[in-house]
Parts: C-alpha cells; sequence; structure tokens
C-alpha cells in the first residue's frame, strides 16, 4: 500500500523513502512529496531511508557518502547509533547506490559531517523516540517514563525490552512529529566526539582482504578494456594499427572510441578517446594496449611546454590585472607613505592526484539499462552524465558505489566511468576500464600551475598598512566551459579573497591563465595555492617588520569579530587566533633548537575551519628533513576523534608531498611524469612526528579532510628560512636540490 502527501520541505525527517522490507520512514531530498512503503517482511522495522532494525537486534544504517579511507561510513554511523542508542556492536552499515532520495551524495568538500551531522542524528533520535513509543504501548504506560538505553528500552517500575524484540510494536507507531524529536544534549554522548575505542565499520573487512574495492568488482563472462590516449590533452587518433596489440595473447578486440565533450557550459567530463583494447584479462590488455602503433593529432594543446607557460603567467602577475572584489582603502597612496615595501612572486606546478587505487568502473549495459560498479565520489553526477551522454533514463541507470583506494578529488570526476559504459554498449557484454598508473598520471585532471605576486607596506612601526595580491591559474569552469581564462568567484574565495587578516588598504587582481590540460579539484583545491603564497608572504613581512612570527600574525588578525554574512558558519577571527596560541603552545614555539634546525608556522581558514600548523625541519647540506609537525584543528563539533586524527596526519603527509615532491610538467603537450619513481611523494623514511590538537567546543561542525593541506607547505618553508635563510618561492623542494 503506498500513500502520498505534500509536506515542506524543511521536515524532511518525516519524510518517507522507499525499501523492499520493512516500514520505511525517512528522509526523501529529491521530492516535496512523502511516499510511504508498508511492505513487510515479518523481521524488520525500518524507521527511516537510514536505519533497518531487525528482530535479532541487528541494526543497518544506510550510508549515503563514498568511503575512500576519511572514515565516513564509520562517522555517520556513529552518529545514528549515538542518537538512536544502538549498542555498538549491533551496528553495521550498507553503502547507497546512487540516488536522488539520499540528497546530495557528492563526497568531496569536506561537507558530509558539516551538512548531514544534524539530519543523522535527528534520524536517529526518530528512531529511538519511536522505540521509547512502542514500549510504552506494549506496556501500557507513558512514553515518558520509558527511556531508550544501550539497545534497551526501560521503564521507570524496572521493565526492560530489547530493541529487536519492539520491531512489531514499533511498526503500528504513529511517525514522530518535528517537535517530538529531540536531540541528545552534548553531555550524553557516547560516542560523538569522543575517544570511544570502536572498531572503524570497514577495518575487519580491509584487513582480511574482504572488502570490496572497484578493482574487485566482477560479473560472469565480463571483458577487461585499456585505452590508449593522446599524450595532449584533447587531442585525437589519425590512424592505428593493431596488428601487434592482437598478437597478444587474451586479446580479443581493438575498438576507436571517439571522445565524448560537454556541451559548453554543461557541467559534465565526458572522455578523452583514444584506443581501446578488450581482453580476457586486464594484463593482457595492458599489453595489447602497449602494442599498439597510433599515430595521433596533437591538437590544440600539442605546443604546450608548463615552464615556458610558468614564465607567461610570473610575467602577468607583475602587471596589473583584472581586481576582484573586495577592495579596500587605496593601496598605492599605502605604499608611498611606507617606511618599507616588501615584494615576493610565488609559483606552483601541477599536481596530480595519484590515488593508490586507480581510476576504473566495471558497466553492464543491456535491456536499455545501464548498471555501474566503481569507486565513484560523485554518483549522482555520474548517473546524470550518463544520461546526457547515452540517453538512459535516470530511472535505468544503477550506480553501486564500492570502496575506494582513495579519491582526493580525482573520483569525482566520472570520464572512467562513460568510457566502461560507452564500451559495454559496443561490445554488448560487462566491460571494466582499468587505467594504469601511468594512464593516472598522465590523463587526469590536475591542480592547476599558479604563480603569485604580492605587495605589502610597514609603517614605521612594523605595522602592515598595505596589501597587493595578484594570482593566475587556469580556472577548473575551463573543463566546462571554453575560454573561461580567469578564475571564478568561488576559486577565489579559497584563500585569495577571504584572507583573516584585517589589513586598511588592501587590493586583490586576478590575471589571465588559459588551460592547455583539463583542470580539476585536488584536496583542498585552489587552498593550496593560496596557503602557500599567503603564508609565506606573511612570514616574509613579520621579519621585515622585526617581530616575532606568531604575535606578528595575531597583530594581523586584528580585533575579534565574526562575519556579518548569512553563512551558517562566519568566520570568527577570535577562534582563528585561538588555534594560532594552541600550536605555538604545542610546539614550544620560540624554544631553542639545534643549529640547522628551523621552525616555521602557517595558519588557514578553509571549508570553515580553522587550523594552525607549525613545522621544524632540519637542513643539513642543503638537505631538508621534516622533523616535526603540529597542527591545530578547530572544525566545530566533531564526531568520530581517531577520524579527525587521521585525516589531519594524512593532510601532514599530503602537504609535505607537495612541498617536497609534487610536480607535473609537460612539453609537447604531454605529461612528463609517468609513475612513483618520477611523480615521488612522501614516504616511511620521510614521515616526521606529527602531533595533533583538536579544540573542542560546540558549534555547528565544519570541514574536515582539506583544511589541513594548505598551511603544510608554507610552514616548511618559513622553517627552511629559519634554518638558513634561504627563502623558498617556487615549489617543489625537489627542484632546488633539498631533498
Amino acid at each position: 500500500m503506498m500513500r502520498e502527501f505534500t509536506v515542506k520541505r524543511r521536515e524532511f525527517v518525516k519524510l518517507f523513502g522507499l525499501t523492499s522490507t520493512g516500514l520505511l520512514l525517512g528522509c526523501n531530498f529529491s521530492k516535496d512529496k512523502v511516499v510511504m512503503n508498508e511492505l513487510e517482511d515479518g523481521i524488520s522495522f525500518v524507521p527511516n531511508l537510514f536505519i533497518q532494525l531487525q528482530k535479532d537486534g541487528k541494526v543497518t544504517i544506510v550510508v549515503t557518502r563514498s568511503e575512500m579511507g576519511q572514515g565516513i561510513r564509520t562517522s555517520m554511523a556513529l552518529a545514528i547509533a549515538d542518537e538512536m542508542e544502538a549498542d555498538w556492536s549491533f551496528v553495521s552499515v550498507r553503502q547507497a547506490t546512487g540516488d536522488a532520495k539520499f540528497g546530495n551524495q557528492n563526497t568531496d568538500g569536506s561537507r558530509s559531517i558539516r551538512t548531514l551531522l544534524n539530519p543523522m542524528r535527528k534520524m536517529g533520535a526518530m528512531a529511538r523516540l519511536i522505540l521509547e513509543k512502542a514500549a510504552a504501548k506494549k506496556w501500557n504506560v507513558d512514553y515518558a517514563e520509558c527511556k531508550a538505553e544501550n539497545h534497551f528500552v526501560t521503564h521507570a517500575s524496572g521493565k526492560k525490552i530489547a530493541f529487536g524484540d519492539l520491531v512489531d510494536t514499533a511498526r503500528e507507531i504513529q511517525v514522530p512529529s518535528d517537535d517530538e524529536v529531540i536531540l541528545k544534549d552534548k553531555s550524553l554522548f557516547k560516542y560523538i566526539g569522543k575517544n570511544h575505542g570502536k572498531r572503524g565499520v570497514d577495518m575487519d573487512n580491509i584487513l582480511s582482504g574482504k572488502a570490496t574495492f572497484g578493482l574487485d568488482a566482477r560479473l560472469p563472462n565480463m571483458k577487461y578494456a585499456a585505452i590508449a590516449r593522446c599524450p595532449a590533452t584533447f587531442g585525437t587518433v589519425k590512424s592505428y594499427d593493431d596488428s601487434d596489440a592482437k598478437d597478444v595473447f587474451g586479446v580479443e578486440k581493438v575498438i576507436q572510441l571517439d571522445g565524448l565533450k560537454p556541451a559548453p557550459g554543461a557541467q559534465f567530463y565526458g572522455m578523452l578517446g583514444g584506443v581501446a583494447v578488450i581482453a580476457n584479462n586486464t594484463w593482457s590488455a595492458f599489453q595489447g594496449k602497449n602494442n599498439l602503433n597510433v599515430e595521433w593529432d596533437m591538437g590544440p594543446n600539442g605546443s604546450y611546454n608548463s615552464e615556458e607557460y610558468n614564465a607567461k603567467i610570473v610575467e602577468r602577475v607583475q602587471k596589473q590585472a583584472k581586481v576582484a572584489p573586495p577592495l579596500k582603502g587605496n593601496v598605492n597612496s599605502a605604499f608611498k607613505k611606507a617606511e618599507k615595501i616588501v615584494e615576493a612572486t610565488y609559483s606552483m606546478p601541477h599536481l596530480v592526484h595519484a590515488p593508490m587505487e586507480v581510476p576504473n568502473a566495471l558497466a553492464w549495459v543491456h535491456d536499455g539499462k545501464c548498471e555501474v560498479w566503481a569507486p565513484i565520489q560523485a554518483p549522482q553526477s555520474a548517473r546524470a552524465e550518463l544520461a546526457n551522454f547515452f540517453g538512459f533514463k535516470l530511472e535505468d541507470i544503477t550506480i553501486n558505489i564500492t570502496l575506494l583506494g582513495g579519491g582526493f578529488g580525482r573520483k569525482s570526476k566520472s570520464d572512467f566511468v562513460v568510457e566502461a559504459v560507452a564500451l559495454s554498449q559496443k561490445l554488448n557484454a560487462p566491460v571494466q576500464v582499468v587505467w594504469s598508473r601511468e594512464d593516472d598520471i598522465q590523463h587526469s585532471y590536475y591542480h592547476a600551475q599558479s604563480a603569485q605576486y604580492l605587495k605589502g607596506s610597514l609603517d614605521e612601526k612594523g605595522n602592515v598598512t598595505g596589501w597587493l595580491h595578484r594570482t593566475a591559474f587556469p580556472s577548473i569552469l575551463s573543463t566546462f566551459k571554453p575560454m573561461s581564462d580567469y578564475a571564478a568567484g568561488f576559486e577565489l574565495g579559497q584563500g585569495f579573497t577571504n584572507i583573516p587578516y584585517d589589513i586598511p588598504n588592501f587590493q586583490l587582481e586576478n590575471a589571465k591563465a588559459e588551460a592547455h590540460v583539463r583542470i580539476g579539484w585536488l584536496r583542498s583545491v585552489y587552498n593550496i595555492i593560496s596557503g602557500f603564497g599567503v603564508n609565506s608572504f606573511v612570514d616574509e613581512l613579520s621579519v621585515a617588520s622585526g617581530k616575532d612570527p606568531i604575535q606578528f600574525r595575531l597583530d594581523l588578525i586584528g580585533k575579534d569579530r565574526v562575519a556579518k554574512n548569512t553563512s551558517p558558519h562566519p568566520y570568527d577571527s577570535s577562534r582563528m587566533k585561538n588555534v594560532l596560541r594552541e600550536v605555538q603552545k604545542l610546539s614550544n614555539y620560540g624554544k631553542e633548537l639545534s643549529e640547522g634546525h628551523g621552525i616555521g608556522v602557517a595558519i588557514h581558514y578553509s571549508f570553515y575551519s580553522y587550523v594552525a600548523t607549525a613545522v621544524e625541519v632540519s637542513v643539513k647540506n642543503n638537505k631538508v628533513k621534516v622533523e616535526n609537525v603540529y597542527t591545530v584543528l578547530d572544525c566545530g563539533l566533531y564526531v568520530n576523534k581517531d577520524a579527525v586524527v587521521n585525516q589531519l596526519e594524512g593532510s601532514a603527509i599530503f602537504g609535505m608531498s607537495i612541498a617536497l615532491f609534487g610536480k607535473v610538467s609537460t612539453k609537447d603537450g604531454a605529461i612528463e611524469q609517468s609513475n612513483f619513481h618520477d611523480y615521488q611523494m612522501t614516504r616511511m623514511k620521510h614521515a616526521p612526528n606529527i602531533h595533533v590538537k583538536l579544540i573542542d567546543n560546540d558549534h555547528e561542525p565544519t570541514g574536515v579532510g582539506e583544511p589541513g593541506v594548505p598551511p603544510v607547505a608554507a610552514a616548511i618553508c618559513n622553517a627552511i628560512f629559519n634554518a638558513t635563510g634561504k627563502r623558498i618561492r617556487k615549489l617543489p623542494l625537489s627542484e632546488h636540490g633539498m631533498v
């Protein structure tokens, strides 16, 4: 039986979705319609889209975000279980398929806990209340006398009943109103924000090899595909000889795959195209691809040379460029009156994500339907893309999300899924496309190459009176919209237009930077660029002022103030100053260091979170070793403390990789790097001691996965200056022979 009625979107906690078993009351983010499905299996109670309780007491929590090592499946389950009063030993998770009824499933932008903690808590609290009401009905008492606790409901008289024994009665309970659903007080949390020691929901399967990643997906009679792509972005096939490829044992077919590009302005990724080798195993497909003889039309990007391009954008930021708001005071006047002027230019190369699990997807197109198994961060975007390019109805597309062996933003772009679907459609068989590491590094969506020019003025007291900052980097919008040669507002808002400092005269400018490779977001995105430039330059200003670097920053942040805007997380300068003071204590900043050692500091505000990082380095024979990383984070209320610490430890290593080694370069349009031997990362031998402190407060939750990255590179370079007097303005350090 199915009933429909209209509700307001804000009342989502009372919305109903669909399930194959039990009663489903919950959250349908896609419509203003409520659907109540009363199919019953006799063994389970499903109080909403996210929770299923069975008669044996087992609780299954449906998780809508992709798990790539950040612990989101555990964190979301902990939030629901805490509010529900579920015993963690009875809890398991199930991954939601890509479906609009689950709301936004895009797992990037450090937004999962920020946007879903309160809804998930409300789901758990609703389930708790229904169980309390079910027990009250069973005992014929007032539900106010009943209390759910640790998988039981107890009564003031001492009576006690297990959750599982309430399944039948719970189905008869009317859905609580919004007003009735009361969230726990923070003092009553058992899991949220605690050192609870609970094992991650995926840990046992990962350790035992039972976990299913994208590369583990299998279907009967499936084919395996490897694709040769043009060395230059958007180049095409002129001709090819596949005779040597077909000689490889296991190779069955070779197919030319034309590229698919989105219509101008459309938010899709398409695919690069190339020549696909189809085989009965991955190894044969790879060998066949290596044996192809392809003549390429390199296209308009065939002359792209990244070093020449770097020189071009460095020259552009030296000149007046397009002014970007906000504009404050008059910098030219401040410069004329200055006691001292400081100028610096910084640059960074392209970077690539290089997750340990390469892009891959298994697709099966049959009977007008399309089903995909893949490690993707944005399943609904993938569905929309497949509908756009192949004409499927959305309801005929199923996206099964596997575990991701790393993502960092790469797997939010579904070009590899489009490739698998295109080949399955052509072959009328299940096809798994697997990228090699070389494919991954040479045909990705790259973090933008950049140049920054900063000019600052100091008065006779060493106070900053003027700030001019010009930046140039190719925009992510260039992937979707031709001629997007200037940064978009959301890109400039990542550490460029929203620096945490209070400066009386302030001017920002954006120089032209056209794209010659596919540009995409990488963990913390343009905060990487601005975080390096701004933090490095503030350090140079502090040296020029003769002031202590931390006190200089505290003075520059200025008076306590909260931004006047409509954001649920307005910038609060007192929180930024607090993390800076805390990292000073955590690192014992100012202590006497051994010869050749130096300590540097950096701060950054991104994804609504506040981070301060101090790094101690040693320099011997011009070789840098990162000895200690100290990070303090204020992200408001956090759920899984272990996961947050892990994220910040990972951010330190990720930021070190950027600072020490990160560089993707091109020559004649082709990416020069190919694997981990020439696109190196921080390894065990480079690993420092990492110290993390989390600020406890009652502010709404903000980002965790990305905010720890932007300060790291600048803190390292500031530490190098303090150890040696040498200022690093161009990354990576390996280019200076320092690693």
